[in-house]
């Protein structure tokens, strides 16, 4: 393989060690918003939208229940929601492998928001070319409130995601009543200064360094990409020797015009090969296809391309590797679906007492002692009745009603065994009825004294 050759990078977009980010459009910019858009209002209904009272998603800890779409889930079905993260997770190998870092160009929250504060950063300060020429001069008069009021709006646009999120933990409404009547309390307070001065930092001032330096996943995506992976590549073959830059008779079909670099969020130059920090957002195709167009060129210097087809060499999309990834997200879906249909409103756990194995009453007969907890994510399930199936000669003791409170309920449970003929070790069931509602908990009934 052709190594690329070191050379002094002079780009005019970085100045003190800052990205001035021109804005673009094209294809992969409307796909970019048409996916990141969506993305981002979700967000923010998930709170602010509710469903019979509640928000379509909700972490109430003091309940110990997860709300999801009007759905109210017990702490129990959290592996439904791992198993969200683990598909999830299959579709981000899946795309890493098939196509690079498009997440992290078109969907990943670190980018959106950093484009929505860029585009604030446009709307205040200018363009990307105004500010980059006044970056050294005097912060003084217009400029001077230009920077505040850009800055004003930040930690407005950081504040607002900072309580959204909260709002996944306590309903908005309620949040919004304890600012109006400031009962706020210090953790909650705490949480949203340090939600809100992250998202500032993060978004306006970071940026780029996020996904240069702090995310995992630029670390470990040269293990995902192979010869056949599709990400965004200069055809050096088409466009070298550039324009200016060689006194040939040959010219290549890039005018070194540098708008690839400038509108590239991380300041990198794609010019100089596949590089760790290409988020793979498209923005300098779109500038590039801008440029050809004007010059007669056909688009693609710039492209989704793997090395293969750099290369001039067959490049298959489906290959054995993506295909593997992608069985593995059918199956994981698949299995959420399946856990979310077989889910119960009601959940039993039972504890068998391993302090005391077995332990006789007052006549004689050995007894056994459980813990019941019964949970349910219902609010208005009344009527709880529990019974047990096991082998002849087993009784109850202490039967108590089950009483909810707060959805939920726990008990001691005494059962004890008047037949001769158990066996030591005996298989039973604990049964909990509500209505149409069953569930059951297997467990064991042992003869034997401490």
């Amino acid at each position: 393989m052709q190594q690329i050759p070191v050379r002094t990078v002079s780009t005019t977009t970085a100045v003190g060690g800052k990205i001035h980010v021109r804005l673009t459009s094209g294809r992969f910019q409307n796909l970019r918003r048409i996916i990141s858009g969506p993305l981002l209002l979700l967000y923010f209904a998930l709170v602010w939208v509710q469903y019979e009272g509640q928000p379509w998603l909700l972490f109430d800890f003091a309940s110990r229940r997860v709300t999801l779409f009007g759905t109210a889930m017990a702490w129990q079905d959290l592996s439904i929601l791992a198993g969200l993260m683990i598909a999830g997770t299959c579709l981000l190998f899946f795309a890493a492998v098939g196509w690079g870092r498009v997440w992290c160009g078109f969907a990943c929250p670190q980018s959106i928001w950093s484009w929505l504060f860029i585009r604030i950063e446009t709307l205040t300060e200018g363009r990307a070319a105004l500010r980059r020429r006044e970056e050294g001069k005097p912060l003084q008069g217009q400029r001077l409130v230009r920077r505040v009021l850009k800055h004003l709006l930040w930690v407005l646009a950081a504040l607002i995601t900072a309580l959204t999120f909260t709002g996944y933990f306590i309903p908005i409404r309620e949040l919004f009543s304890q600012m109006a009547n400031l009962e706020m309390g210090l953790t909650t307070l705490g949480w949203l200064i340090t939600m809100t001065a992250l998202t500032y930092l993060n978004a306006g001032l970071v940026r780029e360094k996020i996904c240069v330096h702090a995310c995992p996943y630029a670390r470990f995506q040269g293990v995902m990409f192979d010869d056949n992976t599709r990400t965004v590549s200069y055809d050096a073959a088409r466009g070298e020797p550039r324009r200016g830059q060689a006194d040939t008779s040959v010219r290549g079909d890039c005018v070194d015009c540098d708008l690839c670099v400038q509108v590239c969020p991380t300041g990198i130059d794609i010019r100089d090969g596949l590089q760790y920090e290409c988020i793979d957002c498209g923005a300098c195709i779109d500038a590039c296809d801008a440029v050809m167009d004007k010059t007669g060129k056909p688009r693609g210097l710039i492209a989704f391309r793997s090395e293969n087809q750099l290369a001039k060499q067959p490049s298959p999309l489906l290959r054995p590797r993506l295909l593997g990834y992608g069985a593995v997200l059918m199956i994981t879906s698949l299995a959420v679906i399946y856990g979310f249909q077989d889910r119960s409103s009601l959940v039993l756990e039972v504890l068998r007492d391993r302090n005391t194995i077995t332990w006789s009453n007052n006549r004689g007969e050995l007894c056994n002692s459980y813990l019941v907890k019964v949970e349910t994510v219902d609010r208005d399930m009344q009527g709880l009745s529990l019974s047990i199936d096991g082998p002849q000669g087993l009784y109850p003791v202490n039967t108590q009603p089950l009483t909810l409170s707060n959805g939920s309920t726990e008990l001691t449970y005494a059962l004890c065994n008047r037949n001769p003929d158990l066996p030591v070790r005996s298989e039973i069931s604990f049964i909990v009825k509500a209505g149409e509602t069953k569930v059951s908990k297997h467990s064991v009934f042992l003869l034997g004294v401490n």
